[in-house]
């Protein structure tokens, strides 16, 4: 019994390199595939963990990472109670997530539902076109857009407002009015595009159910509840969990390129990112990595949570 255990282990590794190097032999086109998007990996995102220590540090330039003096968590403690800036930039970058979140969620289903059913397919190929244009505009185009909405002289707002009779509102003076605008900016940049991801998905579904459910009498709008929906629950799950995973993070594109460098509004709209960059440049780069840090093991703790919520509530449904 004990060389039989003994010769069957060294027969279980033999095997198991035996089945890798087949396995890497009968994909090997696959595995060069992945090749690029593995390097760029190690290259960008694991090589570059070693400079974290900074969070923890002073950062020295002449002393290195490695060198500089230890401060602990001190500029975790400056952020939250020191800057004045953490708690605010915090409650920005999560409302503004928040709500993009939601909406995020019910306009693309709602227009890739809607594109599903309709029947010309002119009108469908350039209402989809139409849709799906905004994702390709950068920030700053967007923001010029904006800008000629709601400049205060030449904006067509106010225009409106004026021959309306109403008066005519500051916009980029007033704070209060700018989270709803970056919220409806990004929904109308990014609906048309994650619409895409649900009619591809749709595009999977087994149509025998639905003529199966019209031969029963099931209206369009019952088919959408009962089976369309529900068949488009796993889709949205996961795409529902990587954006939970990244409310932390702000659209810096989005509000440099809507808002700029406004000093009367930025920190109304101020999200995490806005602040890293403007940080890094005035209390250095410790203070940034440790908020970069921060992000990062908030959104982990984040997408954990919801994927363990989401497989309790979906049956085993999540992202991992």
């Amino acid at each position: 019994m004990l060389s039989g255990n003994g010769d069957g282990a060294p027969q279980a590794k033999v095997k198991k390199k035996s089945t890798f190097a087949k396995e890497i032999k009968r994909n090997h086109t696959l595995y060069l595939m992945c090749g690029p998007a593995l390097l760029f990996m190690l290259l960008f995102n694991f090589i570059p963990m070693r400079g974290l220590w900074m969070a923890f540090t002073k950062y020295d330039l002449r002393k290195g990472i490695f060198g500089s003096p230890f401060v602990g968590l001190d500029n975790f403690h400056y952020f939250f109670f020191g800057s004045g800036m953490g708690p605010r930039v915090i409650y920005n970058t999560l409302y503004i997530n928040f709500f993009n979140l939601i909406l995020g969620l019910i306009f693309p289903i709602a227009v890739a539902v809607l594109f599903n059913e309709i029947g010309g397919k002119l009108f469908k190929k350039f209402s989809q076109s139409m849709m799906f244009f905004p994702y390709f505009l950068s920030w700053v185009v967007v923001g010029a857009i904006i800008y000629g909405f709601f400049a205060t002289d030449t904006g067509v707002v106010n225009r409106v407002l004026s021959n309306l009779g109403f008066e005519t509102v500051r916009w980029y003076a007033e704070g209060k009015y700018w989270k709803p605008i970056l919220i409806i900016a990004n929904l109308w940049k990014w609906c048309g595009y994650n619409s895409i991801i649900y009619m591809a998905a749709m595009a999977g579904f087994d149509h025998s159910v639905f003529e199966a459910a019209r031969v029963d009498g099931a209206s369009k709008f019952k088919q959408i509840i009962y089976l369309t929906l529900p068949m488009l629950k796993p889709t949205a799950v996961v795409l529902t969990l990587m954006s939970v995973g990244r409310i932390f993070f702000g659209d810096f594109g989005m509000v440099y390129g809507i808002v700029g460098n406004n000093p009367v509004i930025g920190n109304d709209v101020a999200v995490i990112d806005t602040y890293v960059y403007s940080a890094m440049r005035t209390l250095g780069f410790s203070y940034s990595t440790a908020i970069g840090l921060l992000q990062s093991i908030m959104g982990l703790i984040l997408v954990s949570l919801a994927n363990m919520l989401a497989k309790k509530i979906n049956d085993g449904e999540g992202l991992f």
